[in-house]
């Protein structure tokens, strides 16, 4: 699985206003029902359930937040580089400023694991996060990621 089997340009956002880690999940529902055509609310609910489980926050910055999703024909991927970093529950206490979210349908099954798990090689790079915490284009982000993925042993 390749990130851009999972990301497209229309979803990665730099900058993304948030406050706290609820305002950062709710400005990601939004952008991702705008995505999906997946109501705001469904998705938001989603992610609230999963960060209940335990933080999606898996530290140094990073957060993958990630649920499934009634309804989601596939895989939906979405980045975003907050404008300020927040505080996501990650266990090493830094605050979140690189988040990835992961939707899956109720059917994904492996794929949503492997998706996770693939993700989750791509942010723990710490070269490759610094390098999109200096990009400002969502363009230039895209290719970051896509070409970092392609660069990783699978």
């Amino acid at each position: 699985m390749e990130l851009d089997e999972l990301l497209d340009p229309s979803r990665v956002f730099a900058k993304l206003p948030a406050s706290s880690k609820k305002q950062a999940l709710q400005e990601l529902a939004k952008r991702a029902a705008a995505a999906t055509g997946r109501p705001q609310r469904l998705i938001f609910d989603a992610l609230l359930e999963r960060e209940r489980l335990g933080t999606t926050g898996v530290g140094d910055g990073v957060a993958i937040p990630h649920g499934t999703v009634p309804g989601l024909e596939g895989l939906v991927g979405l980045f975003a580089r907050l404008a300020k970093p927040v505080d996501f529950d990650a266990p090493d206490d830094r605050p979140v400023d690189i988040v990835f979210l992961l939707l899956a349908p109720e059917t994904s099954g492996a794929s949503h694991l492997k998706a996770l798990a693939r993700v989750s090689r791509v942010l723990r790079d710490k070269a490759a996060c610094q390098k999109l915490r200096e990009c400002d284009d969502p363009k230039q982000l895209f290719a970051l990621l896509t070409n970092k993925v392609s660069s990783l042993a699978v």
